[in-house]
């Protein structure tokens, strides 16, 4: 179930017109090629220049059933746009033009890359198609700093389309802003959301394996203080439903999960839900409690963006003076985002008083904010940024506090003022460039925090 990131896959297509320069345009194209496989991509595509319509229906076709995540179209000539409409209206992935600058010599125009972009921008752009652009040489950082972004972003458009999110009982009520839509959701972005009962899981706990229960038990204990000292029936039973959840995401190929967490684990399991979304979450199973679907599905692309975890959180205080926000919750952040310096430890929860909790401060470093919000009816993308500061456990359960990159209290405005939902999610790097470029990908307008 653990996914580690893995590097993004480029469909790549260099054209040319035969009356150029086509050695220069072979070698130029070689150059591009190395430069992109040395900065760790992986390339689909044809090996030499693509210079008619046979040639590019034969590279489309290649790409079939491929995981692409960005194509790139090298003009390594000037062509007509032929090539490039023909081949962007086969290949689902965002589009990159790439230019190639050439050198005055008062002499032939051996390649007149950049006329051939404009060609194949203007076409795109009257066939409604979304597109980038770089005009560079081969290797340039820059350029590949923007096409790492670009293909990471591509990255996350896929991996929503078809995902599955499993949604496990309903929302608790006069909690709207874990409502969602099923079909809007399945429209706009291919994601496909399965409802299964609590009952299913609250069976599948119940019957889980009580080896494979001590097992777990065992293999937390040198990772999480404290476990011994909990009441052992609750603890088994959070881990229980882990094992339940689990099964039921590798059963129904679950990308994610949000779950009904109280008061039904508390009254009818007699244990916290915390502890096993947690680990869940750490498996790169991103779960959120309160049946939080736009939750989750914002865990997923941030998780698939940064390749680490990402951690479904309110935001519960701000300090004006001090220029930070507390965010917390009750227990399910991933272990993997504790302090080092502080080992976690086994809880109860604060309100309802069982096991089992992960509790610990959050590590310090810098982490990109987000939320897939329909708090204005449509949907957009909730983008910031900050530092997480190394700080003593603000509240009990899991908790940081966040130095955003604007004044703290400019973002409790807008999170007030905006009507945004209470959940947002957090992972560790920066990905806001990748979020800026999937939401222009997926057509929707941003709200910074």
């Amino acid at each position: 179930m653990k996914a580690e990131k893995i590097e993004s896959t480029i469909g790549f297509i260099p054209i040319a017109r035969t009356t150029f320069d086509l050695p220069l345009a072979s070698e130029m194209t070689d150059r591009v090629r190395q430069s992109l496989i040395r900065a760790g991509f992986i390339l689909q595509g044809p090996e030499g220049l693509v210079t008619g319509a046979e040639e590019a229906e034969a590279a489309s076709a290649e790409f079939a059933g491929k995981p692409i995540d960005l194509l790139l179209l090298l003009q390594a000539t000037f062509a007509d746009s032929t090539i490039a409409l023909q081949t962007a209206e086969k290949v689902d992935a965002p589009i990159l033009l790439w230019g190639l600058p050439e050198e005055r010599t008062g002499g032939r125009l051996r390649l007149n890359s950049f006329c051939g972009v404009n060609l194949a921008a203007h076409a795109l752009r009257r066939a409604n198609r979304l597109y980038d652009y770089i005009y560079a040489p081969p290797g340039e950082p820059a350029a590949l700093g923007k096409i790492r972004i670009l293909a990471s972003a591509g990255k996350g458009r896929r991996r929503l389309r078809g995902a599955r999110i499993g949604r496990i009982g309903e929302h608790p009520a006069g909690f709207d802003s874990c409502r969602f839509n099923p079909e809007r959701l399945k429209a706009r972005f291919g994601v496909e959301v399965v409802p299964f009962s609590l009952e299913q899981v609250f069976q599948g706990a119940r019957r889980a394996d009580a080896e494979k229960v001590a097992e777990l038990f065992d293999r937390l204990t040198a990772k999480v203080d404290g476990l011994r000292e909990l009441d052992g029936s609750a603890v088994r039973g959070t881990l229980s439903a882990y094992l339940a959840l689990r099964r039921l995401a590798e059963e129904n190929r679950l990308d994610g999960m949000g779950l009904r967490c109280w008061p039904q684990f508390f009254t009818d399991l007699k244990c916290a839900a915390c502890g096993a979304l947690s680990l869940l979450t750490e498996e790169r199973m991103p779960c959120s409690c309160e049946a939080d679907i736009n939750g989750t599905i914002t865990q997923l692309i941030l998780q698939t963006l940064s390749g680490g975890p990402a951690f479904g959180t309110d935001v519960v205080s701000f300090e004006a003076e001090a220029n930070l926000a507390v965010v917390w919750h009750c227990g399910l952040a991933p272990l993997s985002m504790a302090d080092p310096q502080v080992k976690p430890r086994g809880a109860i929860h604060s309100n309802r008083l069982l096991p089992l909790l992960m509790e610990f401060p959050l590590k310090p470093g810098r982490v990109t904010v987000a939320r897939l919000s329909e708090a204005a009816g449509e949907y957009r993308l909730v983008v910031g940024a900050g530092e997480m500061l190394r700080a003593p456990l603000s509240f009990s359960g899991t908790a940081g506090a966040l130095r955003f990159d604007r004044p703290a209290m400019e973002v409790a405005d807008i999170i007030i003022r905006e009507g945004l939902e209470h959940h947002a999610a957090i992972t560790y790097g920066d990905v806001v460039a990748e979020l800026l470029s999937l939401a222009r990908i997926l057509e929707m307008p941003v709200l910074r925090l």
